[in-house]
């Protein structure tokens, strides 16, 4: 199992130990090429191994009800770290760091920082062991490095894409950012975040190349959401049923505010939100979302009413202003 770290000691180890029968393997989409070999692996360990076939978000979306109803003994999570401390079924997480090189990728990104003295280094779980090589090469390159550290995630310059803490611990001091990575969701999660330039150094695709004007694009979207809007009477406030997108406070929080502005307000909970599941309501004309931020902003094109964050439906109900949101986070709830 070539190109990531998946621990199969670990596993191994956790398996024995607890004498398991019945192992469900879960992880998120870009890692499913391996659940072959992964499945395989756990078999050889003298248990049988369950593959979870549904999308994978992040930690915040273990599937402990497919473990419960399927009498599983142990869940195997792949790509993420620890979220859930209140598992009811014994959990590992497998970081799967990615076995790649960042050298030639980090250089590339160099001219891009041409114009930068000081330089934020961010990355997510897949890259955390290059971050010390990566601020080496921009430091012999003389660039100032900072690392962020809020606190709130395991790891030093580690992002989730619903929390941008590292950086903007950092935001006030540097110049621009550097994310190691691939795509640019969490990129631009950075730049709206922290209103700073943000380069991505992807070693999958050996490329290099700043996001502004992506970031620019969606905050015209997101705006022009908050503007359809301004019509509607009727409220749909979702709450997710994932146990780490559940954030029922949160939901009635909306509602309060939802009905201190005069809409009609309907709680819908969901376990996966999707166009085809919110069609079914005509009545409704505007969501918000208070499970995770990314699906009001992955796709929105593809659902036909707004979906808005919480932070986006506060800015509709003018309890906050359009540039205050953004100083909060647009990506976080």
């Amino acid at each position: 199992m070539l190109g990531f770290d998946f621990e199969e000691k670990k596993i191994k180890q956790e398996i024995t130990r607890l004498g398991a029968k019945w192992v469900l393997l879960q992880m998120p989409q870009g890692l499913k090429p391996e659940a072959i070999n992964l499945a395989q692996f756990v078999e050889s360990c003298g248990a049988t191994p369950i593959i979870s076939a549904d999308p994978c978000y992040g930690a915040c979306d273990i599937a402990q009800t497919d473990a419960e109803n399927i009498a599983a003994d142990l869940i195997v999570h792949f790509g993420h770290t620890k979220m859930i401390n209140q598992a009811t079924i014994p959990t590992i997480y497998i970081e799967t760091h990615a076995k790649l090189q960042i050298t030639p990728v980090i250089q590339q990104a160099l001219p891009l920082l041409s114009e930068y003295g000081k330089i934020g280094l961010t990355t997510s779980i897949q890259h955390i062991e290059h971050l010390t090589s990566a601020k080496q090469i921009l430091s012999d390159n003389g660039k100032t490095v900072l690392i962020g550290n809020a606190g709130q995630l395991p790891y030093a310059g580690q992002l989730l894409g619903c929390n941008y803490s590292n950086a903007k611990i950092i935001a006030p001091n540097v110049d621009a950012f550097l994310f190691i990575g691939g795509g640019i969701f969490h990129a631009l999660g950075i730049t709206l975040a922290t209103n700073k330039p943000t380069i991505i150094a992807d070693p999958y695709d050996n490329h290099a190349y700043q996001i502004t004007d992506q970031a620019q694009r969606l905050l015209k979207q997101r705006y022009a959401n908050i503007q359809a809007a301004k019509t509607a009477k009727t409220v749909g406030i979702l709450v997710g049923l994932k146990p780490g997108q559940k954030h029922f406070d949160q939901a009635l929080k909306v509602k309060t505010l939802a009905e201190k502005s005069n809409y009609v307000t309907v709680l819908l909970t969901s376990r996966e939100i999707t166009p085809e599941a919110l069609i079914e309501f005509p009545n409704i004309d505007v969501y918000v979302n208070t499970a995770c931020p990314r699906i009001s902003l992955d796709t929105p094109s593809k659902f036909q009413k707004p979906l808005l964050t919480v932070n986006e439906f506060m800015v509709l109900c003018g309890e906050i202003s359009w540039t205050d949101m953004l100083k909060k986070g647009l990506f976080e709830n």
